[in-house]
């Protein structure tokens, strides 16, 4: 289950480049050396991938929660919805619009301001880590396989592969001015919403609980399972 993270991760990479690319390429030059260029930016990605862990252990706790009050079909469902509902609500009614995030997402730009000033590999590592808390579609398509692990290490594993999956396009991004065209950018940026729609479907389909091995598997929650053990007879 874990290494879907990874799976999700690369295949949605190109879309990481289309969003935080300036990001990337903008990144402060420290030190004179090629090595010292390659470790800044690895230190970079490196935040990137420990905040993402960070939210896969806090929604993969959230997840083992759900399962433990059986919930996790219908939560599985409500995942899914959200990731296609997303797709069809038009953009200007984005939760982004919401005041406090705008808040939270200006202060993280000023804190970034204020780190691109500082050229030290301590600084870019932090820019990293404030990278992860941006707002991004393809992080939430992440945040829900966390959830879907139902338990806290799974989740944070899914996650820190998800950031793994992302690594080698943003690492690249991070080093040259250029690693595809706009247009391949665009014609994979468009790709990406059907990939998304059908995430959700499995989403769906995973708590619909139809029995289908690998797409829809038999859930049995932790209470259900305790109700079992208690009512089997004792081993001889």
């Amino acid at each position: 289950m874990i290494f879907t993270g990874f799976i999700i991760g690369l295949l949605g990479s190109l879309h990481c480049v289309g969003m935080c690319g300036p990001i990337a390429l903008a990144l402060p030059i420290v030190g004179n050396s090629k090595i010292e260029l390659i470790v800044s930016r690895l230190l970079y990605n490196l935040g990137r991938i420990l905040t993402y862990a960070f939210f896969g252990f806090i929604f993969g706790l959230i997840g083992d929660r759900i399962q433990l009050f059986g919930l996790q079909q219908i939560v599985s469902i409500v995942l899914g919805s959200l990731i296609i509902l997303r797709l069809i609500i038009p953009q200007q009614y984005s939760f982004i619009k919401i005041t406090f995030i705008q808040k939270a997402v200006g202060r993280l730009k000023q804190e970034f301001s204020r780190m691109f000033g500082i050229n030290s590999m301590k600084s870019l590592f932090i820019i990293g880590l404030l990278n992860g808390f941006l707002p991004c579609g393809f992080v939430y398509v992440g945040i829900a396989g966390a959830i879907a692990t139902g338990d806290a290490l799974q989740g944070a594993g899914f996650m820190a592969l998800f950031g793994l999956g992302t690594l080698p396009i943003m690492f690249a991004a991070s080093l040259f001015s250029s690693v595809l065209s706009i247009k391949a950018r665009l014609n994979f940026r468009r790709a990406i919403p059907v990939f998304s729609f059908i995430i959700g479907i499995l989403f769906i389909l995973r708590g619909l609980n139809l029995g289908i091995p690998y797409v829809s598997p038999k859930m049995v929650s932790h209470q259900t399972q305790t109700e079992i053990n208690c009512c089997s007879p004792a081993e001889k």
